[in-house]
């Protein structure tokens, strides 16, 4: 099955304004871990954050969560905020599901 993926360009016409992002699935409620994408201009698309319901602490990496929020309180939904837009945040965003699967080894 293909996944599904929202993808949403950030313009910007409030600079120095805070910009929010929903996405939602419907693949059920097993879909609970998703991720967050940027692709800017002539760059590859890089992971920001890795979010769960089953954990408040979302793995950001190396990107900097005084730029940028998540927040995954259901499994079939969450916001991500770029904080404090300016003009290098233009892009593409992205936000992807999978489904959490245990393994034995």
């Amino acid at each position: 099955e293909t996944p599904r993926v929202l993808c949403k360009q950030l313009s910007f016409w409030h600079i120095l304004q805070d910009a929010t992002i929903n996405c939602s699935h419907t693949k059920g409620a097993g879909y609970y871990q998703m991720y967050w994408y940027r692709q800017l201009p002539g760059e590859m698309m890089k992971l920001i954050v890795f979010t769960t319901t089953t954990s408040k602490d979302h793995d950001f990496g190396d990107f900097s969560q005084d730029k940028f929020s998540a927040n995954k309180t259901d499994p079939e939904r969450g916001t991500f905020t770029v904080k404090n837009l300016e003009p290098g945040d233009k892009g593409l965003y992205f936000c992807a599901v999978s489904e959490h699967s245990d393994t034995d080894t």
